[in-house]
């Protein structure tokens, strides 16, 4: 059977739950050092949806890119889980002085970059290293809390995952029976042993949303915004897969 996977950055690297879909064996979490290893993982999952940018723009806008305007419309009050993200030039920036600095240089009007998003900047890196038009077919851009609202039918969810960067007990719990819901199969989740440190619970939930995004995509359902891509200079689509 087919595999698929979904990765969320985390401390350790990426949190990556491989799934071969409803009625398959269990999904099983790994964590993976970087995406070169979860590209090259033994399940060879056909899609991997990551909740990461792929694809930059030249110029950052306000509000960033048209994906990521059209992703918080429809979040509602979790909308500021979408971060903006920056011109690919501010991405070659050590500090976030100088991510900053880039990035003004490249907007119009100057913008600067969020530190929530100057913190994933290695990732995004790692990803950009690798990518290219014919990858993108496989490694997809996916954002798991469009993915929790399409589970609950395209309605904005109600409660945070976390609260003062602490994880939100109510919030994850919601997340989990909207994936039980859905017909993920949360509770026979392969979990091995790992430290928190390593990946919190919002990590993990984060990579099942994605992985059960990754079977949508794989069957052709996916939710796919904007509705027609724009482009970035190296031909890479700019949009963001439920």
């Amino acid at each position: 059977m087919t595999w698929v996977a979904g990765a969320d950055g985390c401390p350790a690297g990426w949190a990556a739950v491989f799934w071969q879909g409803p009625g398959g064996p269990p999904p099983r979490l790994r964590l993976l050092p970087n995406m070169t290893a979860l590209l090259e993982a033994e399940e060879a999952p056909t899609i991997i949806a990551a909740d990461m940018p792929v694809g930059l723009a030249q110029r950052a806008e306000r509000g960033g890119r048209l994906c990521e305007r059209e992703t918080r419309k429809r979040l509602g009050a979790r909308q500021s889980s979408v971060f903006a993200t920056p011109a690919h030039l501010a991405l070659a920036a050590e500090t976030y002085e100088d991510a900053c600095r880039l990035n003004r240089a490249h907007s119009d009007p100057p913008l600067g970059v969020s530190k929530q998003c100057f913190n994933i900047f290695p990732k995004i890196r790692e990803i950009d290293a690798l990518m290219t038009p014919e990858l993108q077919t496989r490694l997809r851009e996916c954002h798991p809390e469009l993915s929790f609202w399409a589970m609950n039918r395209e309605t904005p969810l109600p409660l945070p995952k976390k609260v003062k960067s602490a994880p939100h007990a109510p919030g994850l719990e919601l997340r989990r029976a909207l994936l039980r819901n859905a017909g993920f199969p949360l509770d026979d989740l392969e979990i091995p042993p790992i430290k928190r440190k390593d990946a919190a619970p919002d990590d993990i939930l984060d990579a099942c949303a994605c992985a059960w995004s990754a079977w949508r995509m794989l069957e052709g359902k996916e939710l796919r915004l904007p509705g027609e891509p724009q482009f970035n200079a190296a031909g890479l689509r700019m949009e963001i897969s439920a």
